[in-house]
């Protein structure tokens, strides 16, 4: 187990060249900051934050973030307008553009390394006005929590996490954050104390001290807040992944699990997929992302109340504004008949009305052993392509995909069989819903 780890440790830890590059580039951004800041009276400092502040990042990554302080009393609308104003003022030189969270922030790439400027509220510990005033207290908090020893431990934690493919709180992946991983080492002290605690993992078990009850597939409380559940943003896949890497790690550790992922082949299964593809209008990726996952789950359930069992489903996106919805199915062809079973015979409206509804579609109609009335009918589609076709061509509205994608489908959708694919970020998601991930499962 030692020698894993410690080769682990080499691994996740970033050279002294690489360490003197982003020192280099945090400076350049931050005497940037700090001179613009000074025509604006509504902020009262900067600091800067995230894991390289808290010295817990990867050598594969590694964003710088600033975090402008603005006074509490700033209106929102300053808040989100100088916000943006000083960080294009301050990375002017460097073609800075927009990104979305709650509020806006901005972003550019200095040397190879993405550098945020966000703002927040200059606030006491809870009492929060914008989902970045808890930033800085992360920082702080972890700076006094965290060894150096300690901070390698993070590293190692997030390098297992890149590699199992659950790395990442946006929403996109639903996976584990740098914050989250820092929580966890300083709750536990290490990586193996760590993944111990995760493969015994009981359910509904809470990690941490609240006095508030959660609903979510793991609870984790973040320190600095008892009242926010850092499990929410994790999905019951992303943290059952976790789980069992844990367990498999435990009893046989190898240094695959902090090696690069290989990328997954397309085996089995591909015949039984279904892609529904289009594309989309820009916008924000929180934006993007969340209506095609609804989308996705929304066609899942059409798919089920059609008669097609649906084994797994996805989404995914490019930066090209390509985006498809992807099912796993039982069959792409089903029975060409399905049973309506109707109500109990001593019913009488509800019988009549029944009757009357089914009896011209009827092959068959009797009285099954329960006393209630069955109809055998013909199935309008028994063919999964062509059931999305309908719905998705003809019957938009009613199929509940997010109205905010709509005009997106009007412009073109294609219903093709996962062998068709050519694009590659879509042939990635496809693999990653067909093949089994012999890293956990073995």
């Amino acid at each position: 187990m030692n020698s894993i780890l410690n080769y682990a440790k080499k691994e996740a830890t970033p050279s002294k060249k690489l360490q003197q590059k982003k020192y280099r580039i945090a400076k350049i951004a931050y005497d940037l900051v700090s001179e613009c800041i000074k025509k604006y009276p509504q902020v009262v400092g900067f600091e800067l934050g995230g894991s390289y502040a808290k010295s817990t990042w990867l050598p594969e990554k590694a964003d710088i973030d600033i975090f402008v302080k603005f006074n509490k009393k700033t209106s929102e609308k300053d808040f989100t307008n100088l916000g943006l104003e000083i960080g294009f003022q301050s990375l002017k030189k460097y073609k800075p553009y927009t990104r979305h969270a709650e509020h806006p922030f901005v972003e550019t790439i200095i040397n190879g390394t993405k550098v945020n400027i966000v703002p927040c509220y200059d606030v006491n510990k809870g009492e929060w006005q914008s989902a970045t005033d808890r930033s800085i207290y992360h920082t702080r908090y972890m700076e006094q929590k965290l060894s150096d020893t300690m901070k390698g431990e993070v590293r190692i934690l997030k390098k297992f996490f890149h590699h199992i493919g659950v790395y990442g709180a946006e929403i996109a992946k639903e996976g584990f954050s740098g914050y989250v991983s820092e929580v966890l080492i300083s709750y536990f002290g290490s990586f193996e104390k760590t993944i111990k605690k995760i493969s015994e993992l009981k359910k509904g078990e809470v990690i941490g001290k609240t006095m508030k009850k959660f609903d979510s597939p793991i609870v984790l409380i973040d320190p600095v807040d008892s009242n926010r559940n850092l499990g929410t943003a994790i999905s019951i896949d992303n943290l059952g992944k976790f789980v069992l890497a844990s367990r498999v790690f435990l009893k046989k550790p190898s240094k695959k699990f902090f090696k690069k992922l290989v990328p997954k082949r397309i085996m089995k299964n591909i015949d039984k997929i279904v892609v529904v593809q289009f594309r989309f209008k820009d916008r924000s990726d929180d934006i993007i992302w969340g209506q095609i996952k609804r989308a996705s789950n929304a066609l899942k359930t059409q798919l089920e109340l059609g008669g097609f069992t649906v084994l797994r489903n996805s989404s995914v996106k490019d930066e090209k504004e390509n985006a498809a919805l992807i099912f796993l199915l039982h069959a792409k062809k089903i029975e060409n008949s399905l049973v309506r079973i109707g109500p109990e015979i001593s019913s009488k409206d509800h019988c009549e009305k029944f009757i009357l509804a089914n009896f011209k579609k009827s092959q068959l109609m009797w009285i099954n052993e329960e006393g209630k009335i069955q109809s055998l009918q013909k199935r309008k589609y028994d063919d999964v392509i062509l059931f999305l076709k309908n719905l998705l061509k003809g019957n938009l509205r009613n199929s509940g995909i997010p109205k905010g994608l709509e005009k997106d489908f009007k412009r073109g959708v294609k219903i093709i069989n996962a062998g068709k694919v050519s694009n590659k970020s879509i042939k990635e998601a496809i693999a990653s819903i067909a093949v089994t991930d012999e890293t956990i499962f073995c």
